[in-house]
């Protein structure tokens, strides 16, 4: 079973993560028992069930894009000011 990773697993819900744990134990459990033809089927529960929370990290990085271009933006406009008084 592929675990997702600890950046996803921290923006699921209480719910959601409940449900991770226990379908990468019976994942576990099947591979153990060399059922990867049912494990596969967990699998792809598990990437269902974890797509939310990669939408929640995409808009995360979304938004810190924005604030440091917004920050960038900001500080060049500073500069200009700056070099307009400075040619005063």
């Amino acid at each position: 079973m592929r675990h997702c990773s600890v950046q996803v697993r921290g923006l699921l819900t209480r719910d959601e993560l409940d449900r991770y744990n226990a379908l990468m134990e019976v994942g576990s459990f099947l591979e153990s028992q060399n059922r990867y033809d049912l494990a596969y089927t967990v699998q792809k529960e598990v990437d269902l069930l974890i797509m939310p929370a990669i939408e929640r990290l995409k808009d995360k990085g979304r938004d810190r894009d924005r604030a440091t271009q917004e920050y960038l933006e900001a500080k060049r406009l500073g500069q200009l000011a700056e070099d307009d008084e400075d040619n005063e």
